[in-house]
């Protein structure tokens, strides 16, 4: 779907954890609301029927006091007449009332079903955008915005769209022609009473205008203070071991009672302000009806007016204020509708990972065959920094097929940005990477990332099975395939163990089990993957030193005939590799067996010292 909204915003913005707050307006609103009533034209018959049906509905509620007042004229024409009460012809008149009040509603119901089925397709259009669009964005966007904002946007942002679309939306409408339509059928029974019901109408809005700005500023207080709230009960349970561990939970009770007076005291006046809107418009409502009331008094005395008119008017009156109140209200939700529609097609429309103007054509891109792959990867002056600052300066190096070649330094040396620059999570500033000879960028990234089996320091697991988080690595594996990969990983017993086996349910923390065990599921996987190319980024690091004898094994047979990547600051894990990259500042200083670096005396056997000088 084409979006031509113009605008980006850079950095996070609105509420906690990037939410919209009430009352915030956006940067944009006429392009935002084109941009958003551009998902609306492809249900435009839908969005066309709510139209007619809602004008319909109001126009049909509008016309009965008329009636009404029509049927209370038959009735004092009778009883002043020596023919008594016509009841045939107020039988008629009360048929008509309820048709009308029948097809009133029947015609709303039916404009709030198609309504409200339009706002929940294009809140799923919408939702479905965003969810591809982050499987498209580079890693550098999610680098600078927290997980918060960004689940925001997705949740709350788009929820407030759709409550618009539901039900501001409609609102505004049936508002609008009743306020129209009270107007001209006031005006068709007497112009004096219609401008003397008028007259309170100014103070009315001036008395919408107060509470309305009172109230954005306590609805702000409210979700600001809501988030806090929020965010310290999550960071509270998250962290409870180390609350009671070191005692600070009275502290965290105090924090958390501060923040909850700041709440209750912004709720209660946002509820109380709020609530005053309905009172004081009515009590101006009531002068207005009072006005009327006399002066509809006086003009029947004179024979200017019926009784039954001036029912009606007054009905009138009485219906008035709450539409107004409704367009200022749904005024001021617009606003909040268009800044939360601004965040999410500022997130649809961000640079994406792929950069036709940068990389091949689809259809001119290579094709991997992993059975031919043979497995050797070239580094040829690849250069790499964040934001302008180069980390990687002037890399060269060549991983011959099946060799293991381990990246060793201190922190910050560039060892796991390496990594993400072969799996081309970050596009280089410099040089360039290739894979048997051809470069990366020549490559698909979904085909260039399918050649490698990657085991990370920081483990994820997800809410599911023990077997289908193993089964991540290879979706078409079968289930003695999964057992295997289980038992390359020394996982197998372990699950044996559990009641359910391979059917043991991960908790959404994955906190029923322990670090290592968690390290372990995700060795299975890798190995289930079973890719030409292996990318080990301190995969041992969460085990002890038993299991990690253990795994090493397996790993050893798991990269025979593999090119592996292994970065580990555990050097005594990387004495076999075929080369040692030692890195620092981003270049390579070192390089060598494990045996000649130490011979050569230099930073490598330094750091190997500074490791097992105290066990040796």
């Amino acid at each position: 779907m084409a979006n031509t909204h113009a605008k980006k915003r850079k950095g996070p913005g609105g509420g906690p954890h990037g939410g919209m707050m009430p009352g915030e307006k956006a940067k944009d609103f006429g392009g935002t609301m084109k941009t958003l009533l551009s998902y609306l034209r492809p249900h435009s018959i839908g969005v066309t029927i709510v139209f007619i049906f809602a004008i319909a509905s109001t126009i049909f509620s509008i016309v009965s006091p008329t009636i009404l007042g029509d049927a209370t004229d038959e009735v004092v024409k009778g009883l002043m007449s020596p023919a008594g009460i016509d009841f045939n012809a107020l039988l008629k008149i009360v048929i008509l009332l309820i048709a009308l009040y029948v097809l009133s509603f029947l015609f709303s119901a039916i404009q709030g079903y198609v309504m409200a089925g339009v706002s929940q397709k294009v809140t799923y259009e919408l939702r479905k955008e965003m969810s591809e669009k982050m499987d498209r964005l580079p890693l550098k966007y999610f680098d600078t915005k927290t997980h918060g904002e960004i689940q925001s946007r997705v949740v709350n942002d788009i929820e407030t769209v759709n409550q618009t679309l539901s039900q501001s939306l409609t609102q505004m409408i049936t508002s609008i022609t009743t306020i129209v339509g009270i107007l001209i059928m006031m005006i068709r029974i007497n112009l004096l009473m219609t401008v003397t019901a008028l007259i309170v109408l100014p103070l009315s809005m001036l008395i919408i205008r107060l509470i309305v700005g009172k109230t954005q500023v306590q609805f702000k207080n409210q979700q600001k203070y809501l988030g806090k709230v929020n965010s310290h009960v999550e960071e509270m349970y998250t962290g409870h071991t180390i609350v009671k561990a070191f005692n600070r939970e009275a502290q965290s009770e105090e924090v958390f009672d501060a923040y909850n007076e700041k709440l209750c005291e912004s709720a209660w006046k946002s509820q109380f302000f709020s609530g005053l809107m309905m009172p004081l418009t009515n009590f101006v409502g009531n002068l207005a009806y009072v006005a009327v009331c006399i002066l509809g008094g006086h003009l029947a005395l004179k024979g200017t007016v019926t009784i039954g008119n001036i029912q009606a008017f007054i009905q009138y009156v009485r219906s008035f204020n709450q539409p107004v109140a409704q367009v200022a209200n749904v005024a001021n939700l617009l606003q909040s509708t268009a800044a939360a529609a601004e965040r999410v097609f500022e997130f649809i429309e961000e640079e994406e990972e792929e950069n036709p103007a940068t990389l091949p054509a689809p259809e001119n891109s290579l094709s991997l065959e992993r059975e031919t792959l043979r497995g050797q990867v070239g580094f040829e002056h690849v250069g790499f920094g964040y934001e302008d600052e180069l980390i990687i300066k002037d890399f060269n190096f060549q991983a011959e097929p099946g060799q293991r070649i381990a990246i060793v330094g201190p922190t910050g040396a560039g060892k796991t940005t390496i990594v993400k620059l072969l799996l081309r999570f970050y596009e280089l500033n410099q040089g360039r990477i290739t894979v048997d000879g051809t470069d990366i960028r020549d490559y698909s990234r979904s085909d260039l990332r399918s050649l490698f089996g990657m085991v990370l320091q920081d483990t994820w697991l997800f809410n599911g099975s023990l077997r289908d988080n193993i089964r991540y690595g290879n979706m078409n594996a079968t289930d003695e395939e999964v057992i295997n990969a289980a038992k390359a990983a020394h996982i197998h017993h372990f699950i044996m163990t559990q009641p359910k086996g391979y059917d043991m349910e991960i908790n959404e923390e994955a906190s029923n089990i322990s670090q290592g065990q968690k390290q372990l599921l995700t060795i299975a996987r890798a190995i289930l993957a079973d890719t030409p190319i292996l990318i080990l980024d301190e995969a041992t690091s969460s085990v002890d030193t038993r299991t990690e004898f253990q795994i090493q094994q397996a790993m050893a047979n798991l990269m025979k005939d593999r090119t592996s990547f292994i970065i580990a600051h555990r050097l005594s894990t990387i004495r076999d590799a075929d080369q040692i990259l030692v890195m620092n500042h981003g270049d390579i200083i070192e390089q060598g067996t494990h045996e000649t670096l130490l011979a050569k005396n230099g930073f490598y056997a330094n750091l190997y010292n500074s490791q097992f000088a105290e066990e040796e």
